[in-house]
């Protein structure tokens, strides 16, 4: 009985180490088209940038930060994708798989037909993904993805 026991909590315990990672908690993903510009008198950070406000400030040396398109996108399998797009941009993000630490994603940004961007990179958990984009009038855009 004892041994039978001990089989079961063994198999148990088995079954829920492999188990674990298939039901793991869905995450959701913003997605933005970002306009970065210094401006005479910045208006107030979008409340989706509050979080990256200073780290945004102190890498791009902008003081206005604009969200011109966006997309928010629960992950389920970690194989979804989803298009974040403005008057003239769109960013194509395809997710590729999960990781331990993050998501595998293809991004393509897009000006009206023309692919600007094509890459492959990893998105943290942890920390947001801020790609530099091209210049665009006074500013420049940013590709901005943040796990929530």
């Amino acid at each position: 009985m004892q041994t039978r026991r001990r089989c079961f909590v063994t198999l148990f315990a088995l079954v829920m180490s492999v188990a674990g990672p298939l039901y793991a908690e869905p995450h959701t993903v913003w997605s933005g088209l970002v306009m970065a510009e210094n401006v005479a008198q910045p208006a107030p950070i979008p409340r989706e940038l509050t979080r990256i406000e200073q780290t945004l400030k102190e890498l791009f040396g902008y003081n206005q930060f604009e969200v011109i398109g966006q997309s928010t996108k629960t992950l389920k399998s970690g194989d979804e994708d989803w298009l974040a797009s403005s008057k003239y941009f769109g960013l194509h993000v395809d997710a590729r798989g999960e990781t331990a630490a993050g998501y595998l994603v293809d991004l393509k940004l897009y000006k009206e037909d023309d692919v600007l961007l094509e890459t492959e990179t990893k998105l943290s958990k942890r920390s947001p993904l801020v790609i530099k984009g091209p210049l665009v009038g006074k500013g420049q855009l940013l590709l901005v993805l943040v796990v929530q």
